[in-house]
């Protein structure tokens, strides 16, 4: 027996193959761009300071495109929004591949579109993960969150496949993008409907329904609890190989694996992670991985040896994985306005990851990468106490 979303020709199970699907081609198409950074970078001839300033260019985008999103999905829907930010993509890699060895203008404009259309991707796919998971009953966004790091595994495998290869950026880069362009298209169309409704008179329309969303106190808290964890979660990503090198003098390989230890803690913590949230509500779950969090994070920086430092990013991992798709449910709790607070919510978090990085470097350049890493410390903390703003709304 089918069970169905609002428009009866829609069934829920296709549409929840369709939002994997826009997830794990969202981390495949980030995973591939970011294999090739390298052979970018030397074709360029860029130092460490001058790609810093290139890569920003998809901050740059991303930024630009995630004020914007809840008015894009709200007016386009969340299923016409991936379709054309996966054209949009398959343009903007594309462009960088065939762009780079012209000079870094072509480069900057294509990674800006790839940053633009990843942002307005994201906002939509949580949105109709939420629809999907309010049609279940249950808790899900997490496993969608899980298929992006599948993706990103995959992208990775993939992407060093074709170095190992010698296989051309420009070719790998537009195989890719044509790949995940033409699949995403393709499967968002099971996409099931959005249920928003038009703004009333008092509430306006377009963008200024979307500006008037960041002054929602619920709304603020929610991002600022998702700011918090995804702190935690891109330090891990962006430092533990090197402060695993840097600090217990290990091999490059050993912090490899520190790293991948962090990212198969993530994606199992997201694979089964719902069930907790099913039988013991948001609120509890998101505080005890807080502490666990915590926990493994101390260990991590304090550990005798590499062996507590693995055993330390795998409890940082865990602890860490449910905040950000936890964090994106709740902002859709309601899905008439679902598109514009998920859009608040996720540029709120996304400074983290923007913000994050620097900051770690400028307090390693003082005390050490890996005693840096304590600032993680007080973002968990914070994230534990606004954690009550995830707790439903009662329903009137």
């Amino acid at each position: 027996m089918t069970t169905t979303l609002t428009a009866p020709s829609v069934d829920v199970g296709a549409a929840r193959r369709a939002v994997y699907l826009a997830f794990i081609g969202c981390g495949f198409a980030m995973a591939s761009w970011a294999t090739r950074i390298p052979q970018v970078r030397d074709g360029l001839g860029l130092t460490p300071s001058r790609l810093g300033l290139v890569l920003l260019a998809i901050a740059a985008g991303s930024i630009v495109s995630l004020v914007l999103a809840g008015h894009i999905v709200a007016r386009f829907g969340s299923r016409g929004t991936v379709t054309v930010m996966a054209g949009l993509l398959l343009v903007a890699l594309s462009a960088v591949g065939i762009g780079y060895p012209y000079g870094i203008a072509p480069v900057v404009v294509g990674l800006f579109l790839f940053g633009f259309a990843n942002g307005a991707w994201d906002v939509a796919m949580n949105v109709q993960g939420a629809v999907v998971e309010g049609r279940l009953g249950k808790s899900i966004m997490p496993r969608f969150h899980a298929g992006y790091s599948v993706g990103t595994v995959a992208g990775a495998l993939v992407g060093a496949g074709a170095v190992a290869l010698h296989v051309s950026v420009t070719v790998h880069l537009i195989c890719s993008a044509v790949l995940i362009g033409v699949l995403v298209m393709l499967a968002v169309r099971d996409f099931g409907p959005d249920d928003v409704h038009p703004p009333t008179a008092d509430e306006g329309s377009g963008l200024r329904r979307t500006l008037a969303t960041w002054r929602e106190p619920r709304t603020l808290l929610i991002g600022l609890f998702v700011l918090a964890f995804a702190f935690a979660e891109g330090a891990g990503i962006d430092w533990i190989s090197v402060a695993v090198i840097d600090g217990y003098g290990a091999a490059a390989t050993i912090g490899s694996l520190a790293f991948a230890t962090f990212l198969t803690a993530m994606t199992l913590g997201r694979w089964f992670g719902p069930a907790l949230l099913d039988r013991y509500g948001r609120v509890v779950v998101v505080r005890v991985l807080a502490v666990l969090s915590l926990a493994g994070l101390m260990l991590f920086v304090f550990g005798p040896n590499t062996a507590t430092a693995f055993a330390g990013a795998l409890l940082w991992g865990i602890g860490a994985s449910l905040g950000f798709p936890v964090g994106m449910s709740a902002a859709a709790d309601d899905p008439a306005r679902a598109p514009a607070r998920v859009s608040v919510v996720a540029s709120i978090g996304y400074c983290a990851f923007l913000g994050g990085p620097p900051l770690i470097g400028f307090l390693g350049d003082h005390v050490t990468v890996l005693k840096a890493l304590c600032a993680v410390a007080v973002l968990l903390a914070v994230a534990t106490a606004a954690a009550g703003a995830l707790r439903p709304p009662a329903r009137p």
